[in-house]
């Protein structure tokens, strides 16, 4: 799934890939804001972290993977 993550004062939004569910991404969020000084990591598929403090996360858009057909029978599908 794609999760992209907007950073307070941060033009550019964070895009990552990762095989986290949509639940497990909100409850690492979730459990971050609730520490003091806490720290959003998010696991990607290529075995790297991104690592963003909670404080500083304006937005999280969440999107699942799109399973698309190939070839001309798959319209018809």
């Amino acid at each position: 799934m794609q999760v992209r993550i907007g950073v307070q004062n941060v033009p550019k939004e964070i895009v990552v890939e990762t095989d986290q569910s949509a639940d497990e991404v909100q409850e690492a969020l979730a459990g971050a804001l609730a520490e003091p000084r806490g720290v959003f990591v998010l696991k990607d598929r290529r075995s790297g972290r991104v690592v963003v403090p909670a404080e500083r996360v304006g937005y999280l858009e969440i999107a699942e993977d799109e399973r698309r057909g190939v070839g001309f029978g798959s319209q018809y599908a």
